[in-house]
């Protein structure tokens, strides 16, 4: 089966693939026209009903069945996600496993979570009545799909969606949507009705038009803010889950285990090159340790290697395209005539956009305030627990944070007070397992993901109740 039979063709111009990397082309797919939402729809229509009437077990066994094509593929499919997204094929890899798993834990969804006995007799007036209730499909989910993650985060909508039954028009993201096809060619080819998932790649009319559309019952959204609030204005009367970015604080204290604070912390600052919305973008470090935890973490971004992805031994492939690289060092070009002070990087070629560490950047700086969604990260320091929590809190949304102590009090009391949706303990912020819920506070955060949350999201409940009386 090729990209263009896994969705509408329309006579627009195909959208071109190119690699993050070096610029050449990847590949090509058509494009979708806005124009024909009335066909996406009605073919979601006819897959939202095919998907509702296939037995748990039948959408479990697609998925585990998905999941192990996925697994003997999982060369090939790492080298889609190197070459357009420029991940490096060390990473590459363990997003494909991640997808593996997020398709069993789906599975492992559609067979247990069906519904509940209601305790009907367990107040006055109700003893004569017994039920339960199901979880039923909400019918079309619209999901939207970023480019950092281009195989697992689609993954993470489709996987939950078929569980629970429903129908999906799929819009991954123009620059990545190679990893996307794959995974459905994956599905389909485990057995589901081709309708049940309808691939539209475009920009953001037709975007416009899969949100807006009357019979969609919710809209699944991973990217940015901007988007994320157009995609308010125009849904209508429906389910929204977004998650949205953030700006993720680490807090070192002077009692932590030294060595794998400083290892975890380079990761999360610069996996993927710090397109990761929970990577380590602010570390902050007791004043007794913050000397030598800068010059340990400076030695160790300076070792990673930057550069082709597809080599084994780089540490930092490029971001996802030269105007991305540019943005970053623009910002850290503005930090940096602000105050903040360069310890290490601010180097660019073309794409690639070398580990970048600053101290003394001001607070009232975009860049402690923004998403970089770079590899740059921000050091620095404070004296007391409650001054580091402030300073982690200041961002108005925030999807996880960490803290590297061996105090179980101070641990506990920050994992409390940070505001946040995830609290890594002893961990980078950048840790997630795909079966936890995982989402924002504050500003703009909508639902859950994680596959069981998800899965709810897209299910409603339906009470079916006797009276024996």
């Amino acid at each position: 089966m090729t990209a263009a039979e896994l969705h509408i063709a329309t006579g627009l111009p195909p959208i071109s693939v190119y690699s993050p990397y070096d610029g050449s082309l990847i590949g090509s797919v058509d494009a979708t026209d806005a124009r024909e939402i009335n066909e996406l729809v009605a073919r979601a229509r006819h897959g939202a009903e095919l998907s509702r009437n296939l037995p748990r077990h039948l959408r479990a066994s697609i998925l585990e069945g998905a999941a192990k094509i996925i697994e003997s593929r999982r060369d090939a499919f790492a080298k889609t996600i190197v070459l357009e997204a420029g991940k490096t094929i060390v990473q590459a890899r363990k997003e494909v496993h991640r997808c593996v798993n997020t398709l069993k834990l789906s599975a492992e969804e559609a067979r247990r979570n069906a519904g509940e006995v209601v305790p009907f007799d367990s107040y006055p007036g109700s003893e004569h009545r017994q039920g339960w209730f199901t979880r039923e499909p909400l019918g079309i989910i619209t999901a939207i799909t970023p480019y950092n993650d281009p195989l697992n985060l689609v993954a993470h909508k489709l996987g939950p969606a078929i569980a629970g039954g429903n129908a999906v028009l799929l819009k991954p993201s123009e620059l990545t949507p190679l990893s996307a096809i794959q995974l459905v060619e994956a599905l389909r080819e485990a057995g589901l009705p081709r309708d049940v998932i309808t691939v539209a790649i475009g920009g953001k009319d037709l975007g416009e038009a899969l949100v807006s559309a009357r019979d969609v019952r919710m809209v699944s959204f991973t990217g940015g803010f901007a988007t994320g609030e157009a995609i308010s204005r125009s849904a209508g009367l429906k389910k929204l889950a977004m998650e949205l970015g953030g700006n993720a604080p680490v807090i070192v204290m002077n009692d932590c285990d030294f060595e794998k604070a400083v290892e975890a912390c380079v990761s999360g600052a610069f996996w993927a090159a710090g397109q990761n919305c929970i990577g380590a973008q602010r570390i902050l470090i007791q004043a007794g340790l913050y000397d030598r935890f800068r010059d340990g973490f400076v030695e160790a971004a300076k070792k990673l290697k930057a550069g082709d992805p597809l080599r084994e031994d780089t540490d930092v492939g490029p971001m996802i395209s030269k105007q991305a690289a540019e943005r970053a060092e623009a910002a850290v070009n503005d930090a940096i005539a602000v105050g903040a002070r360069l310890l290490c990087g601010d180097s660019r070629e073309g794409s690639l956009y070398h580990p970048t560490v600053l101290e003394g950047t001001p607070a009232t700086c975009r860049l402690w305030h923004e998403e970089v969604f770079a590899p740059v990260v921000m050091l620095a320091p404070f004296d007391t627990l409650d001054e580091a929590i402030d300073m982690a809190n200041d961002p108005e949304y925030s999807l996880h944070a960490g803290i590297f102590t061996n105090n179980l009090a101070d641990a506990l009391e920050a994992a409390g007070r940070i505001e946040a949706g995830g609290v890594m303990i002893n961990d980078s912020s950048d840790y997630r397992f795909d079966a936890m819920p995982f989402g924002g506070f504050k500003y703009g955060s909508m639902g859950r993901e994680g596959v069981r949350f998800a899965y709810e999201e897209m299910t409603q409940p339906k009470v079916v109740c006797f009276n024996r009386g």
